[in-house]
């Protein structure tokens, strides 16, 4: 049984969740000490346990250890197979969270997942981010990947839920390059005035224009539900910038605030954002590949030094910008 340490590097529960994500993709029984040891709270979360069991019902994986605050893990695979499966995270924890590991293996198998928790909070990617910035990459490699929005969920209440379609697929390697494909801007709200997501999407637009002489296309998502909230998702090819609203926050700092995250990576350079590359890299060590990035984040560390552990080698080289091949 191979033992990951779960306090190195970044520390936190990125490595349980793709640690059993690898753990499924090459059978491999692990053992994860340490979880989230980096965190004020160690240990494992409602969004962890959710995301770990969505991976063990594509593999039939034996688990112990697998509850909130637990900081040793076993994990024991079987052999992959196709499942759809409903899981609620029972909070606002991060949908997207769930789906990360998810997607690797049923990429293999094949299925469906629908998923109940938050689509749109903090320490995640949001739900926009995962359909505009992540998943064109993999969709271009022959990815048959699907993600359906049916409701959005918020912090503290949550009530999301997704829906994510997965035909077995075999990738080309993904050669990502400098042609921008796509650009836009998502601003959403629920429950609050039809005005705060347009002004969150014109305060993100004037900037962009004013910083970089782009005019992305707007979508508005305007919607009531059980959570109340707002985001604004706003990309341009394969690099993205998000921002959440926050009681008191006016809404055109809302937008301006993405749309700065969005200058910042596309200024730094490379072809894919300093976030997503830590979210391709696994894609980059199955199936072969090449892109660049502007910075190198401790969560691409983490993910570079975790698929080592898996007999996985991805080159990695800090020039003026990053070069990640596989």
């Amino acid at each position: 049984m191979l033992t990951i340490d779960g306090g190195r590097l970044e520390g936190g529960g990125q490595i349980a969740r793709m640690a059993v994500s690898l753990s499924a993709l090459t059978g491999t029984p692990v053992e994860i000490t340490n979880i989230r040891a980096r965190r004020d709270k160690p240990g494992l979360k409602p969004q962890h346990v959710a995301a770990i069991e969505a991976v063990a019902s594509l593999c039939d994986a034996r688990l112990s250890g697998i509850s909130p605050g637990s900081t040793v893990l076993t994990f024991i695979p079987s052999k992959p197979r196709k499942n759809d499966i409903y899981i609620d995270v029972g909070t606002a924890g991060g949908i997207t969270l769930v789906l990360q590991p998810w997607l690797p293996v049923a990429l293999k198998t094949g299925g469906s997942i629908t998923v109940r928790g938050g689509t749109e909070v903090e320490h995640s990617p949001t739900i926009d981010y995962l359909q505009r910035v992540f998943l064109p990459p993999l969709l271009k490699s022959g990815a048959r990947i699907s993600i359906s929005i049916l409701q959005r969920g918020y912090y503290p209440k949550g009530g999301g839920l997704v829906k994510v379609i997965v035909e077995p697929s075999v990738l080309t390697p993904l050669h990502l390059t400098e042609t921008v494909s796509d650009s836009g801007i998502i601003s959403c709200s629920s429950n609050l005035p039809d005005h705060v997501a347009e002004r969150q999407a014109a305060s993100a637009r004037e900037r962009l224009f004013e910083e970089l002489r782009i005019d992305p296309p707007v979508i508005l998502d305007r919607r009531t539900g059980l959570s109340t909230g707002s985001s604004c998702t706003v990309w341009q090819g394969a690099k993205g910038g998000v921002s959440l609203g926050i009681r008191g926050l006016p809404a055109e700092k809302v937008g301006a605030k993405a749309a700065d995250a969005l200058i910042g990576e596309i200024r730094a350079g490379g072809v894919v954002d300093s976030h997503l590359s830590d979210q391709l890299l696994v894609y980059l060590a199955l199936y072969g590949g090449a892109f660049t990035t502007g910075s190198m984040t401790l969560h691409t560390k983490t993910m570079h030094w975790l698929l080592s552990e898996f007999g996985y080698r991805v080159s990695i080289d800090e020039k003026d910008v990053v070069e990640m091949g596989a």
